[in-house]
């Protein structure tokens, strides 16, 4: 017991901690969704965001000491979504084929993820600045801060906002297109990707590709497209609202 206090002092105090606990929290979370079969209540995001909160809460450890390790990941965040352009360009001659569709569906998805946020916290009597940063929920993190920021939100807000999203997408998107009985064949597996990466960004999109290459692609693409969308129309909807 002494030698594992002194194990915990030292990585506590240095930034091994942050880099370490996370990722020994995601393999085993991600053991548990490989036990699990994939299950969508098992997303090993969701159990490590969950686990990794509680710790710091229990430990007081403060967040700053956390990140001074686990931003070495968080750099590893832009390889990543540059990554998933390799998938669509195997899949190049269909887009050539579908953009215009595509573009009229991630529009009609970035409006009515931002438009049903604000309606429904409009209605709840939700402070403006809570509002605003709601807007650009369906946006990954970064992006979203840097939109909240620019009509009037507040930044921090929108990223808890925007990885709230992304996990109840990656959670029950599964369950919801089911009950819409959207076939598990080529094109159902693309509109299920397309969905889930325009409503829940980067979370969704890594759960679409650990289900099917096709739908992994297609929430890709849907990720880029809100990103380059929504950072042009939010910005502006609210400069002349």
């Amino acid at each position: 017991m002494p030698k594992f206090v002194e194990l915990w002092v030292y990585l506590s105090a240095t930034p091994l901690f942050g880099l370490t606990a996370t990722l020994l929290v995601y393999l085993l979370t991600q053991a548990a969704y490989t036990a699990a079969r994939h299950a969508p209540w098992a997303n090993p995001v969701f159990w490590t965001v969950a686990l990794l909160a509680g710790g710091l809460l229990l430990t007081g450890v403060p967040y700053p000491t956390y990140f001074a390790g686990a931003q070495f990941i968080h750099f590893l965040l832009g390889p990543a979504v540059v990554a998933l352009g390799w998938p669509l360009w195997q899949r190049r001659a269909d887009l050539q084929r579908r953009w215009g569709r595509l573009l009229i569906a991630a529009l009609a998805g970035g409006f009515a993820a931002s438009a049903s946020a604000l309606a429904l916290g409009w209605a709840l009597g939700l402070p403006a600045d809570v509002l605003l940063s709601l807007a650009p929920k369906s946006v990954t993190a970064p992006v979203a801060m840097g939109i909240a920021e620019s009509i009037g939100g507040i930044p921090a807000l929108a990223a808890v906002f925007s990885v709230l999203t992304g996990l109840v997408g990656a959670i029950c998107g599964k369950y919801l297109f089911d009950a819409l009985r959207i076939p598990l064949d080529a094109a159902g597996w693309a509109a299920r990707g397309f969905a889930l990466g325009t409503a829940s960004h980067g979370i969704g999109a890594a759960r679409a590709l650990q289900v099917h290459p096709d739908a992994g692609a297609y929430a890709g693409l849907a990720l880029g497209l809100q990103v380059m969308l929504s950072s042009l129309w939010l910005p502006l909807l609210f400069r002349f609202a």
